[in-house]
């Protein structure tokens, strides 16, 4: 990754006055999915695929992880969220430990005050301090806004960072041309936040052709519950067990499986440790391009073989 200490300067410095805490609409539960492909594949209705192939997008389609965590420490800097008199900030050890345990945003706050520290924070609104919030409609009210104002960090820094991981781009061009293959995204991000990075790493003309595109906002229950990927199969109207999922931690990969589909983890340096194959992947790799990741070899096997058949022999680790 490229140096973000400039940007964040910048970053800290527009949120230092930013936060305050306006009530945030909740969204409801709702499913997104985008324009049908380019006309050379209009026919592929949902319901007419072979098989599916399905991308996470934090870590898979960029690694952004560490920008959601810078992001999230200028919100908590902004609001000066204090427990017991400390700030609040996550290192990069202790992010990397909530990335594996919890799916999105809100849920990783409310772990953390809930089961880390054991207290909501004191924070400061509008230059007045306040006492941490005590109903659970004060601390949804903190922890939504605390979202929003980390999500518009974060859109800052992706426009200045945002790179795709090698490989991925590539493989989804190649399952985008094939009409018997279904393509899509699922991530546990707001919506607002994954637009922002499928629109600098996709561009808009890829974008439009996925075939079912699902958010954090769209379903009730976050990974590592199967309900977003589960979701997913119902619009496409396929059997669970021929789609494939490309996911990156821990929490996605136990969301796939619990769907009922094969898991294929490029991993990251803070998911490199995590025991994938216990938990039942399918197949791991460290990057898609390195390890000479195609469509041929991820669903060759499967049209040869049937849908019990071992992806990526040979090139996976």
């Amino acid at each position: 990754m490229r140096c973000i200490a400039p940007l964040m300067t910048v970053v800290f410095a527009a949120s230092a006055s930013a936060f305050s805490l306006n009530p945030v609409p909740s969204s409801s539960a709702r499913t997104t999915t985008f324009a049908p492909r380019s006309t050379t594949s209009l026919q592929a209705k949902p319901g007419s695929f072979d098989y599916a192939l399905i991308f996470d997008c934090d870590g898979v389609i960029i690694e952004t992880e560490e920008l959601h965590r810078l992001a999230y420490n200028a919100a908590f800097k902004a609001a000066n969220l204090q427990v017991d008199g400390n700030p609040v900030e996550w290192t990069n050890e202790y992010y990397d430990i909530l990335q594996n345990t919890v799916g999105g945003g809100k849920n990783k706050m409310f772990f953390h005050f809930r089961s880390t520290t054991g207290a909501f924070p004191s924070f400061v609104q509008d230059g007045k301090s306040e006492s941490p919030p005590q109903t659970e409609e004060e601390q949804q009210a903190l922890i939504d806004n605390l979202q929003a104002h980390k999500t518009e960090l974060y859109k800052d820094l992706i426009a200045e960072e945002a790179t795709p991981r090698p490989g991925v781009i590539e493989l989804m061009d190649e399952a985008l041309a094939d009409p018997a293959i279904a393509v899509g995204v699922c991530s546990a991000s707001t919506k607002a936040a994954v637009t922002k990075v499928l629109d600098v790493t996709l561009g808009k003309e890829r974008r439009d052709k996925l075939n079912v595109c699902i958010l954090g906002d769209d379903v009730s229950k976050l990974k590592p519950d199967p309900l977003i990927y589960v979701t997913a199969a119902e619009r496409l109207q396929i059997d669970p067990s021929k789609c494939v999922v490309v996911e990156d931690s821990m929490v996605g990969l136990r969301a796939a499986k619990g769907a009922g589909m094969k898991c294929l983890i490029t991993y990251t340096k803070s998911t490199e440790g995590e025991d994938f194959y216990g938990e039942g992947a399918d197949a791991k790799v460290p990057e898609l391009a390195s390890a000479g990741v195609t469509l041929e070899k991820i669903f060759g096997p499967i049209k040869e073989n049937g849908l019990e058949a071992e992806i990526l022999v040979g090139i996976k680790d």
